[in-house]
Formats: C-alpha cells, sequence, structure tokens
C-alpha cells in the first residue's frame, strides 16, 4: 500500500467514513502531493514539524518506542491555520474536527513510515540528520 492509500484509509477510519477520493486530494492539498495520485511527502511534512513545539513528539514518531500525543493546535500551529481550514472545507467539516483528525493521523503515518529514526522509503537518514 502506498503513503497516500495508507493515510486515507487511516483518515477515513478516524473520521469513521467519508469520500475517499476527497480525502485523498485534500491529503494531498496539505501535505504535498500536487493534488495528484501521487505519494505524499512525508519528507515536507516532517520539515514542517521541525520547526516550533513539536520536535520532541516528531523523534518519538520517528523512534521505535512510544508516540507522542500532540493536540489539534500543535498540528494547526505547524500546519498553518489557512491551510487546514482548507483541508476542513474540502472535507465539510469543521476545522476542529480536521485538525483532530490530523493530530492522530500524523504521529501514527510518520511512525509507520520509519524506523530507528530514519524515515523509510528512499529517505533514510534524512530525519537523523534534522536533529544533529
Amino acid at each position: 500500500m502506498d503513503l497516500k492509500s495508507m493515510a486515507i484509509q487511516m483518515l477515513m477510519q478516524k473520521m469513521g467514513g467519508g469520500d475517499e477520493g476527497a480525502m485523498g486530494s485534500a491529503l494531498s492539498s496539505l501535505l504535498g502531493g500536487g493534488g495528484g495520485d501521487s505519494d505524499l511527502d512525508i519528507g515536507g511534512l516532517v520539515g514542517k514539524l521541525t520547526g516550533g513545539d513539536m520536535g520532541g513528539a516528531l523523534q518519538s514518531w520517528l523512534g521505535d518506542g512510544d508516540n507522542e500525543a500532540v493536540s489539534a493546535e500543535q498540528v494547526t500551529s505547524a500546519l498553518g491555520a489557512d491551510q487546514v481550514a482548507e483541508f476542513a472545507s474540502k472535507l465539510g467539516i469543521g476545522q476542529d474536527e480536521a485538525a483532530g483528525g490530523l493530530s492522530d493521523l500524523i504521529p501514527n503515518l510518520i511512525d509507520q513510515n520509519s524506523s530507528g529514526g530514519d524515515l523509510l522509503g528512499g529517505l533514510a537518514g534524512m530525519a537523523g540528520k534534522l536533529f544533529k
């Protein structure tokens, strides 16, 4: 399963269903997949999250231990309120619901696509360099 399909399935599970095509388009717009059928840009997502108050949480998702939780507010701050609002609008849900879904989705998505501090899928080593 590619990264985008994985993210869609995780989000659909969190939201209790929904339009798979709309979720894919919304995720691509938000997470850098270009709006098409390509995988999401997980490296770009990690880059967005390295600043601010999410660095410690991000390290926990990249590592092999337990994942640190983040709030909907932290996700909104890291991704940008306008971006989260646009994501919510594409899904026809409220911004708070969208941010809450993303606060569950993003840690799991990064965790399942990393091991030992490295992102999988051709991005190995990038995450380790971000924290040196």
